[in-house]
Formats: C-alpha cells, sequence, structure tokens
C-alpha cells in the first residue's frame, strides 16, 4: 500500500467513524458529526481525484462545486429560487452571508463520489467525452447525487434540525422544489467540468483505486442506517404547515432510499470496473500525476 492509498483508507475509515458515532447522537457534539460527514469526502476527492484529472482538473471542480453550489444556496435563501424558502440553524457551524461552510464544502466530497460512480457505469472510460455522454455523464451524475440527497433531507431537517422550511412539504415536511433545485444546481457544475474535460486526453488507473470511491459511496449509504433518535426528540415532527410526521416513518425512508437505489448504485459501478478494464475517467494528459 502506498502513501495515497494509506491516506484514502484513512480518510474513509473517519468518514465511517463519523457515521457510527451517529448512534450516540446525546454523547458527541452535533458539530463534530457534521464536519466527519463533509471533511473526509471533501479530502478523499482531492487526493483522490488528482490520480484521474490531475490535480489542476480536480482543484477545477472543486471550485465549480464551490462556486456553483454556494451562488445557488445563497440566491435560495434570500428569494426561494431554486430550493425554495428554508434557513439554516446553528447545527451546521459557521456561516459566510447566512450560508453555512460546511454545506457548501459537501457539494464537492459527495459531488465528486456521485461523478466517480456514474462515470463508470456509463462506460466513460477509454475515450474523450463526446456525442450523448458529453451530456449523459452530467445528467447521470446529477440523478445519483440527488438520491444521496433524497436519502438523508428528512433526517437532517427534521430530525436533527440543521435547517428549517418556511413551508413545509409533502415528503416529509420537505418541498419538491429542493430535490428539483438540487438537480438543476449540480447539473450546472457537473455539465460545465464535463466541458472542461472534452480537450483533453484519457489515461488508465487501477481498479482498486476507482473501487475505493466506488465503496465510500457505498459506505455513505450503509450509513443512512445508522442513524439513532435522540432520547430527547418526540416520535413525531411537524413542520412549518402543521403537518405531523412521524419520525419512525423519516428513518424507514432514508433507509429504503439508501438500501434500494444508493446501495445497487454502488454494487453496479463496482461490477462494471471489472467488465471495462482499467481506464475508467477521463485524465488531463498535461496536469500533475498525483499530489
Amino acid at each position: 500500500m502506498n502513501e495515497r492509498q494509506f491516506l484514502l483508507w484513512n480518510l474513509l475509515l473517519v468518514y465511517l467513524a463519523g457515521r457510527v458515532l451517529q448512534l450516540v447522537p446525546e454523547d458527541v457534539p452535533a458539530l463534530v458529526i457534521v464536519g466527519l460527514h463533509v471533511v473526509p469526502p471533501m479530502l478523499f476527492a482531492v487526493i483522490h481525484g488528482a490520480r484521474i484529472y490531475g490535480l489542476r482538473g480536480i482543484l477545477t471542480l472543486a471550485a465549480l462545486c464551490l462556486i456553483v453550489g454556494t451562488i445557488f444556496e445563497s440566491l435560495s435563501l434570500r428569494t426561494g429560487f431554486p430550493f425554495g424558502h428554508y434557513q439554516f440553524t446553528v447545527l451546521m457551524g459557521p456561516k459566510l452571508f447566512d450560508l453555512p461552510l460546511l454545506l457548501a464544502l459537501a457539494y464537492f466530497g459527495m459531488g465528486y463520489l456521485s461523478l466517480v460512480v456514474s462515470a463508470v457505469i456509463l462506460g466513460c472510460d477509454r475515450d474523450r467525452l463526446s456525442g450523448i455522454k458529453l451530456f449523459l455523464l452530467p445528467v447521470t451524475a446529477s440523478l445519483v447525487m440527488t438520491t444521496w440527497d433524497f436519502s438523508m433531507e428528512p433526517v437532517w431537517a427534521d430530525i436533527d434540525r440543521a435547517w428549517v422550511w418556511r413551508d413545509g412539504g409533502p415528503f416529509y415536511g420537505v418541498p419538491i422544489s429542493n430535490f428539483v433545485g438540487w438537480l438543476f444546481t449540480v447539473y450546472i457544475f457537473y455539465q460545465l467540468f464535463a466541458l472542461y474535460l472534452t480537450p483533453r486526453f484519457t489515461q488508465s488507473a487501477s481498479k482498486k483505486h476507482w473501487r475505493l470511491a466506488i465503496l465510500f459511496y457505498g459506505i455513505s449509504a450503509i450509513g443512512n442506517l445508522l442513524i439513532a433518535v435522540p432520547a430527547s426528540e418526540n416520535n413525531v415532527f411537524v413542520d412549518a404547515s402543521g403537518r405531523p410526521w412521524m419520525i419512525s416513518a423519516i428513518l424507514w425512508a432514508s433507509r429504503l432510499i439508501s438500501v434500494f437505489i444508493m446501495v445497487p448504485l454502488a454494487v453496479l459501478a463496482s461490477i462494471k470496473t471489472s467488465r471495462f478494464g482499467d481506464v475508467l475517467l477521463p485524465r488531463a494528459s498535461l496536469d500533475i500525476k498525483d499530489i
């Protein structure tokens, strides 16, 4: 195991520890759990992605995720477009212009993992992104990442109270506009990144390297099975519109989405790594190979 693999495995294990700590929510500061959800995937994306896209390429993806995500989150906080009307609580930690810094960083970490899973499933390997795949990859990655939000949105909003939806909504107090907004926002930075990749050449990467990122996405799904409700929490959550939702139903919705959508996506991507060989994603030919 080389130094890069050692770092990647340790980041994955730190993230897993953060998910396990969800089982004792009253014994661990909420900000610690949030940080362990966000920081390890972000660092993993930089180290893992530099091996594929080069350092310049992965930093380009990071910039696109942070800039586009920040713009639309800030816009929605003020106008309701594109996600809907909501506000963040103190749980998410320090804010800049009412937007939690950790939330902005979360776009990049999970955004990268969702892109890897999507690219492998579609077989975007060996050739430059062109033709229908130039648009199909961003669309698929947007759906994969929105699935992650779909699995955890009511948990963070209703149980953890990380943010509050002003008018409630039909999905356990979450408006449909939230998920439409996610699709729209993440599609934009994925499409911009795909256009950035088009003139660049491909290069091989080991199956183990790709499977590690796929495993990380899978663990993010399994982690949703380890959510415990604080003893101080009531059995019912009442959204802003006055509609009650059973906490147990919210947890089961998260678990079902994780097990029947996210896990199969990770399994399918892992199977694809065997079918397509070692070359799985475009890589910038002039960028740095490793960090």
